[in-house]
């Protein structure tokens, strides 16, 4: 049941019959109300002083008094200040609970019954370097908000464009065949991913060499810049690779090849997969094709230079190049034609999502205006899912110079933090080896994801592997370990849970009244992070609800309990929990144990 609305229908009748009014239930605005005040939900007598001609106070005594009489449901009311406190039921909340607990993933709507097919691309990496700690928070954003959206019924399809071209892929290239000396990663022992990113660190030091030299000898920066020799050799091998120059073609798939096998290792540690991968060396072509179009119609000219560009000074935005002098592309060609081929290959596709960091933000202002101009009406439908940087204690991270924080290092180091931390509290009683390192996995996963998704996507957020694994604080590991506490009850209890009936004359504790309604709102929980495209709504959600389960165990015993039918409502009540913990996690690519 819609509670607010149920209760809105209550007061929308009595308030018409009070006041001569004609509202709707609409119109009624309720919110829960606040800890200080007794109450479930309040209702502000504001808006209809002028109707009643009676001072706020006077106005919410007469509409409590109506609403008690018409509802049976409700139970008191009080007002404070011209605020209508509500109290409803323990019969009511009883009924809602059943509910909550009789329905199989409570809150999860029924797969593809939205009828709305959403894309979302997320982690987009370069194969010039690994994976770091920023492609870790686009990742778990990527994947954990595609699960929200699921629950609610959308047929999401989860995209991933690879930037396999470009200058910056010819980088690495150049130096492992200037610096190489036919390394590989069979040879070295490292990673693929790792041993090209480390040569685009060796590119951008052997060009900053170049680059002081050039200064020395009297150049300006820009100058230095340009015609270090080292630039203009990756620019040349760019065009030989569009010309498809076959040695130059070979080397770059040998070296793609390293990288990809190595980002398959990364992506199965953070447990994020795609249904369908995206190269830009497929899709640039495309994008030429579409700006030659686009200059046939004169949405784009080309200038005295020989470059193609769009004047977008009338919407708020500057003149953008979409194809460069010497006719090769720039990143906005090869997203024109990525978007319009996605459009084509899925023509009941709703919405676009781009999952990428807010550094961006103007780039796809200008994509989307672009793709509005060229006459495309679901350029409307294309949303940039823009999120903070992630640092570090340290400071910025800089791939160029090496000082990334690389994603494999960061999860294995969560989880020999989580084995330490584990250890040290001596929760490694009665598993085997085996249990013991999937125990420690489970934990320093669910603390780096929970700790990255807890923040809003939009926030810049300091990353702080130490605080993550506390297991008494705003972590994951707090929430995976109260998950456990409710198993290991549910194990000491040992009746099946499917034979027991609740007892609807019960009269609950505050504290059992209080979780109820925590897990009434899980549903809304998943409807307003789906609707907002913001896991930490769910995160900080799951976070409230274990605080509630944790004073509530504290205060209510439950397998000490003599009452059979209490006893048998509270493991009832811990059922309902612990499922719903699971399922919120699991929204955020989260694993909780049953056993710590």
């Amino acid at each position: 049941m819609n509670i607010e609305l149920f209760l809105a229908e209550t007061i929308s009748s009595q308030v018409n019959h009070l006041f001569d009014l004609a509202t709707v239930p609409t119109d009624i605005i309720l919110q829960k109300t606040k800890k200080e005040f007794e109450g479930d939900y309040t209702l502000v007598t504001f808006p209809f002083i002028k109707a009643a001609k009676l001072t706020p106070e006077k106005t919410g005594e007469l509409i409590g008094a109506a609403i008690l009489k018409a509802n049976p449901a409700i139970t008191k009311f009080n007002i404070v200040k011209g605020f209508l406190n509500v109290s409803l039921s323990n019969t009511f909340w009883l009924s809602e609970f059943k509910s909550v607990v009789s329905t199989k993933d409570y809150g999860v709507k029924p797969a593809l019954s939205s009828g709305k097919q959403i894309m979302l691309e997320y982690s987009s990496p370069n194969t010039n370097k690994p994976l770091h700690l920023g492609h870790i928070r686009n990742n778990l954003l990527g994947y954990s908000v595609a699960s929200i959206l699921k629950t609610q019924g959308h047929d999401v399809i989860k995209v991933n464009i690879i930037n396999d071209r470009g200058i910056h892929i010819c980088k690495s290239m150049l130096a492992w065949q200037l610096l190489g000396n036919g390394e590989t990663p069979q040879s070295s022992g490292l990673k693929g991913d790792h041993l090209v990113g480390k040569y685009y660190v060796e590119f951008d030091k052997a060009y900053k060499k170049e680059i002081q030299s050039l200064l020395e000898a009297g150049k300006t920066k820009e100058e230095a810049e340009k015609h270090a020799p080292l630039i203009i050799q990756a620019q040349e091998m760019l065009l030989k690779w569009e010309a498809n120059d076959s040695e130059t073609i070979n080397l770059w798939k040998t070296m793609n090849g390293w990288v990809y096998e190595g980002f398959d290792v990364t992506y199965k540690k953070l447990g994020v997969d795609f249904d369908k991968l995206y190269y830009e060396s497929n899709t640039y072509i495309l994008g030429k094709s579409v700006v030659q179009e686009g200059l046939l119609k004169g949405i784009f000219y080309k200038k005295d230079n020989g470059s193609i560009c769009i004047d977008l000074t009338n919407e708020g935005l500057d003149e953008k190049v979409v194809l460069r002098s010497d006719g090769t592309s720039v990143y906005i060609t090869q997203d024109l034609g990525t978007a319009i081929e996605r459009f084509k290959e899925f023509p009941d596709l709703n919405q676009m999502i781009y999952t990428v960091g807010n550094e961006q933000d103007y780039h796809f202002k200008v994509l989307f205006k672009i793709l509005e101009k060229l006459g495309y009406t679901w350029a409307k439908e294309c949303y940039h899912l823009s999120y903070g940087m992630v640092e570090l204690p340290e400071g910025k991270m800089k791939s160029r110079e090496g000082t990334v924080v690389d994603a494999d290092d960061l999860i294995d180091g969560m989880v020999d933090t989580a084995k330490q931390t584990t250890e040290e509290l001596g929760k490694v009683e009665g598993f085997t080896t085996d249990e013991l390192e999937n125990l420690y996995r489970t934990i320093g996963m669910g603390a780096l994801k929970y700790f990255i998704l807890k923040v809003d996507p939009k926030k810049k957020m300091l990353f702080d592997p130490k605080e993550s694994i506390d297991f008494n604080g705003h972590t994951g590991p707090f929430i995976q370990y109260s998950h456990a506490r409710i198993k290991s009850i549910l194990r000491k209890y040992g009746t099946d849970v499917a034979s027991i009936s609740i007892n609807d004359s019960i009269e609950l504790h505050d504290k059992e009244k209080e979780l109820i309604k925590h897990l009434y709102d899980f549903a809304k929980i998943l409807e307003e992070s789906a609707n907002t495209l913001n896991p930490a709504v769910v995160a900080n959600y799951i976070y409230d609800l274990t605080k509630v389960f944790n004073q509530f165990y504290n205060e209510c015993p439950i397998l000490k309990e003599e009452n059979i039918a209490i006893k048998d409502f509270r493991i009832m009540l811990i059922v309902a929990t612990s499922s719903i913990i699971k399922n919120g996690m699991l929204c955020l690519g989260i694993d909780v144990p049953d056993r710590m």
